[in-house]
């Protein structure tokens, strides 16, 4: 069942969404992303003539409570956005009350499932090394699946909409699906978009395809890097990786970040580019900080000879020119990682670059998809969210169905 073929009149659905959004000393919502983002199943569900009950995590509680952590905080916010009354469940698993009590068209909304350790169904206070871990493990997923059945009584529907979580196995992402039959569990319309988006990437790949890959450690990113080395055209390593790959040929780097341990694991990476004739794309240049500050004193410098007592912060001219060489003629764009520490403005030009070529390749006709929190912050911090195809709501998640695994959140509504 999808969810445009279900009719939700006289139904209550249990929608599992990603409201795990930034918020400031206030409490207040620093981006809304991810709640617009969900919008269209909520209302969908609604103007069928549905009830709604909505649950999400917000940050790592851990299994406790913390007020800091609390969607209270968010419930105005989804009100607003929602455009309809929505009343808050101080406590997720003792909702039952509420929950009968909602009339269609109403919406309720359940406090941090992670203030309850089942939903995550990791054991708490005990260490793996311990004898009795295996124990306590077989008893917390006993817990978790009474947990997700609590939750599955809530509701006649569960639509799981949320794909920034579809790589855990939690208690509401996964588990709870066991309690509903297939005509009464479905995909959300943001998690249906999202598995065509990586389905547009990975299964109906249009030539040339460029992944951009960043961030700061190549450890984070060596799965997704090796699978995609059989799939790309043109692969761009940037960010801090650069300068573990400049390390591992020889170069020097100056007291920029570095992976020492992962040195073999860069040329292994170099060497497989070119088995696989892959146009592997690295820094030759950069512009090197005094400092990690927004005013520090700055340099172009070679990747591979950055003066002692400096550090490489961004992708220098050269660089941005031969990332845009790989993107602007790329039928297909895969883009996960800022090139520099874009967070301070002094520092953006080298994901600017990128951002722009993928505008201007998208302009021309390519499909492209952008992912995980620091590409899609810069992406929005430029205003180029309508300059690309599809911008997804899911990091870790989006990284792991681009490695080929399984998500146990899409396989527990599909049956796989």
């Amino acid at each position: 069942m999808t969810i445009n073929e279900m009719n939700f009149a006289g139904k209550k659905a249990i929608v599992r969404v990603d409201f795990n959004v930034p918020l400031d000393e206030n409490g207040k919502i620093t981006d809304d992303t991810r709640i617009r983002g969900a919008l269209p199943t909520l209302k969908k569900i609604l103007a069928d003539g549905g009830a709604v009950i909505i649950m999400s995590h917000m940050g790592k509680p851990k299994g406790k409570v913390n007020p800091k952590m609390s969607l209270g905080q968010i419930r105005e916010a989804v009100e607003k956005a929602l455009g309809v009354p929505v009343a808050f469940a101080p406590d997720c698993a003792k909702a039952k009350e509420q929950a009968e009590a909602l009339k269609m068209g109403e919406a309720l909304l359940l406090e941090n499932l992670r203030f309850y350790p089942e939903e995550e169904g990791k054991p708490v206070g005990i260490d793996k090394e311990d004898p009795a871990y295996d124990d306590a493990k077989k008893e917390m997923k006993s817990r978790q699946k009474d947990f997700a059945k609590t939750l599955a009584s809530y509701a006649d529907v569960y639509v799981m909409d949320a794909f920034g979580t579809a790589h855990r196995k939690h208690a509401s992402t996964a588990v709870i699906a066991d309690y509903f039959d297939q005509d009464h569990k479905m995909l959300g319309l943001l998690m249906e978009k999202e598995v065509t988006a990586v389905d547009n990437i990975l299964k109906d790949i249009k030539r040339p395809f460029t992944a951009i890959m960043g961030g700061s450690k190549v450890s984070t990113k060596i799965g997704i890097i090796e699978n995609l080395l059989g799939k790309v055209d043109n692969l761009i390593l940037c960010g801090g990786m650069t300068f573990t790959f400049a390390k591992a040929q020889g170069g020097e780097i100056g007291s920029s970040i570095v992976e020492l341990d992962k040195l073999d694991v860069a040329l292994d990476v170099m060497k497989k580019a070119k088995e696989n004739g892959v146009n592997l794309v690295l820094g030759t240049d950069c512009i090197a900080a005094d400092k990690f500050a927004n005013d520090a004193n700055t340099q172009v410098c070679p990747s591979n000879a950055i003066p002692e007592g400096w550090q490489g912060l961004d992708a220098g001219p050269e660089t941005r020119k031969a990332f845009a060489k790989a993107i602007e003629n790329a039928k297909t764009i895969l883009w996960n990682g800022p090139a520099g520490v874009f967070e301070f403005d002094n520092f953006i030009g080298g994901s600017k670059a990128i951002a722009d070529a993928i505008a201007k390749a998208t302009a021309d006709g390519a499909f492209s998809l952008i992912g995980g929190g620091d590409s899609v912050a810069c992406i929005n911090k430029f205003g180029m969210a309508d300059k690309v195809s599809y911008i997804s709501t899911g990091g870790g998640a989006l990284l792991e169905a681009i490695e080929g695994k399984v998500l146990p959140g899409v396989a527990a509504i599909k049956g796989e």
